[in-house]
């Protein structure tokens, strides 16, 4: 299935039905009186969030939704039947955003969450409703209240605990294949992540959900490359993990890079807590792993660690790492093994 994250609709509730102006018309009675019946209502445009979904790909297709118009009244006191109301299924993590793609009309983070983003319009009264002591036959009706037409953005922020951040290459991918069972296409040239993947991975008794995207360049936030769209799907995420490749000349410029992009991006990604990683160092001698890693730390201001993704070096102390970071609340306890392995009882 193809990945979409941003998608654009056109939504539109359900218009109410118009009043009747109706009159008893019955043998043997000689002042029936109005017995018009009201309009029905207009259907709602909800958005809700349920699971199975990761993708925003049915909107590709299908952009218009509209709910269903309220019947209009009719004599004998009927009052219209209401219109259906319209319901968007999306994945969790979606945001809805205005026609200005600015204005943020609702954040689906929680499985089963609801919107309405178009109500309804009222139906019309009939005639019955105008009766009165002065006035016993009413001629006059209202009609249903228009629905509300709305242009929205839809975007997609994926739900993750860690996000993987670095250059083109950098071994991202790898890294999400080595620790889960993701299998994202790994190749040796730039930019083989086309959309982001997802991994759960496990270390020490937890579980916790690891976001790959693609490699960031200079230049990402002005549209090079594959651009900095993909950075929502890690604005979520407790703790970033920042890859850098042991096999570039110059680790501390690729540093500065990835970190100068996150900047320019805004919000508060360069604030998050992140965990700097040398990865590639099958690759590298003693002295020159021990002169990279202090380049790192002196430009980066924190701590370092070893890690090579294909021989599998230094990997457990990386995901203890970013499971530190992660609060306990985001994180999924495995079962324990005598669990798994009773029996099943009647």
């Amino acid at each position: 299935m193809k990945f979409l994250d941003l998608a654009k609709v056109y939504i539109r509730s359900g218009s109410g039905g118009n009043g009747c102006t109706s009159f008893r018309r019955e043998k043997y009675v000689e002042f029936g009186g109005p017995d018009g019946g009201d309009g029905g209502r207009g259907g709602d445009v909800w958005v809700e969030a349920v699971e199975g979904l990761n993708t925003l790909i049915d909107f590709r297709y299908q952009q218009h939704f509209f709910a269903q118009n309220g019947q209009g009244g009719m004599g004998r006191q009927k009052s219209g039947a209401s219109g259906r109301d319209m319901v968007l299924k999306v994945p969790v993590g979606t945001e809805i955003l205005d026609e200005d793609e600015e204005t943020v009309v609702a954040d689906l983070t929680e499985l089963g969450q609801r919107v309405l983003l178009a109500q309804g319009g009222n139906g019309g009264w009939g005639n019955l409703h105008f009766k009165t002591s002065t006035n016993q036959a009413p001629r006059r009706a209202n009609p249903g209240q228009e629905g509300v037409e709305r242009t929205l953005w839809l975007r997609l922020k994926l739900i993750a605990d860690a996000g993987l951040l670095g250059l083109p290459n950098a071994g991202k991918s790898t890294f999400l294949a080595a620790t889960s069972n993701a299998r994202p296409k790994i190749a040796d040239y730039p930019f083989t992540t086309l959309h982001p993947n997802l991994g759960v991975v496990g270390v020490d008794g937890a579980e916790f959900v690891i976001a790959d995207i693609p490699g960031l360049i200079e230049g990402a936030h002005e549209g090079r490359g594959i651009g900095d769209r993909f950075l929502g799907h890690v604005e979520r995420c407790a703790v970033l993990l920042h890859l850098i490749d042991g096999t570039s000349e110059d680790v501390v410029a690729d540093c500065g890079t990835v970190m100068t992009e996150l900047e320019l991006y805004g919000g508060d990604l360069a604030d998050k807590p992140r965990v700097t990683v040398l990865n590639k160092i099958d690759s590298l001698d003693e002295d020159e792993r021990a002169e990279k890693r202090a380049a790192l730390e002196a430009a980066s201001g924190g701590p370092v660690m070893l890690m090579s993704g294909v021989a599998r070096e230094g990997v457990t102390e990386v995901l203890r790492a970013l499971r530190a970071e992660i609060d306990e609340d985001r994180l999924r306890l495995k079962r324990e093994d005598s669990e798994e392995g009773e029996a099943w009882r009647p």
